[in-house]
């Protein structure tokens, strides 16, 4: 689905859809204590990177960051799987092109076969799972983007808020991807460690190349915006699986306006593969404080 329009400002509709953001949440809270009670203990330890925020943070980098420093493996569900990502998800996928070890499933039997390998004793990373009660977790970690902020600071679906901001008060560290635009009134909880971090889009073409730029990511603008002489933008749903014809729309657009097409990692694994050999992605590199990975490796200790 497309992340909402309301989900970034306080609108008439965000405040009439108010009511139903706390009955979900309630329904969510039950749920999660009943999970809890069969929660397990992983003899690794546990490295849980989430957010609050539903989509469009740039997780994903930061957990490719993490387990990459640690030659971690990494636990994953595997959203909206497909069989051009290999049946694992697009996010999944292009962890595994990393060169990392993605296990994809049921995150709590996979930190449970994890475990077996006794010649084994590193990190393991778990993405995308604070909201997930059943593995006990020695470090949470939240990922904010600074211009996005708390969005409109309400939860779903009055807003992008999966808890409320006094969640973000309960994790071990905040990781805050800069922005040149940081959203106002952003205000982090004291006595929680913050470290930021540096996105890099790096474009696969000269800077005098005309480019027309799609996405289907929480938020595309993000993208559209760190490329360099974009002469059109074609935005679609978060997990879109691309149809023949809307590939033949995007090449036919790039032939009117002389360009090239260009997209999003994420994006470029869910292509076909006759399409990945005539479209090329922009590598996004996150880069951390290094004092970090020192705060976390005394952490794990």
């Amino acid at each position: 689905m497309k992340t909402p329009w309301w989900f970034l400002y306080k609108t008439p509709l965000s405040f009439i859809l108010w009511p139903f953001s706390w009955i979900y949440y309630f329904v969510g809270r039950v749920v999660f204590f009943v999970r809890r009670i069969r929660a397990i203990k992983s003899r690794r330890p546990i490295i849980c990177v989430g957010n609050i925020f539903a989509g469009g943070v740039g997780k994903t980098p930061v957990v490719r960051a993490i387990a990459t420093y640690f030659d971690a493996p990494v636990v994953m569900r595997g959203y909206k799987k497909s069989a051009k990502t290999g049946n694992v998800g697009d996010e999944a996928s292009m962890l595994a092109r990393s060169g990392l070890a993605v296990h994809v499933g049921d995150r709590k039997s996979n930190v449970i076969l994890l475990n077996k390998q006794m010649d084994e004793n590193g990190p393991i990373v778990m993405d995308d799972g604070l909201q997930n009660p059943t593995i006990k977790k020695d470090v949470a970690i939240i990922v904010f983007d600074e211009g996005l902020g708390y969005g409109n600071g309400f939860l779903l679906p009055a807003g992008p808020l999966r808890e409320p901001k006094s969640a973000a008060e309960k994790a071990d560290a905040i990781i805050v991807i800069r922005n040149s635009k940081p959203k106002k009134k952003f205000v982090l909880p004291a006595g929680v460690p913050v470290f930021y971090a540096k996105n890099k889009t790096v474009s696969p073409y000269s800077d005098g190349e005309k480019l027309v730029a799609f996405a289907g990511i929480g938020y595309p603008k993000k993208f559209f915006g760190a490329l360099k002489n974009v002469v059109a933008t074609r935005a679609f749903p978060d997990h879109y699986q691309y149809t023949d014809e809307d590939l033949e729309k995007l090449f036919a657009l790039a032939k009117r306006k002389k360009a090239k097409l260009v997209t999003t990692e994420k994006d470029w694994v869910r292509l076909p593969e006759d399409a990945q050999e005539k479209i090329k992605y922009a590598q996004l590199d996150t880069v951390i404080d290094d004092r970090f990975f020192d705060w976390i490796k005394g952490k794990i200790k």
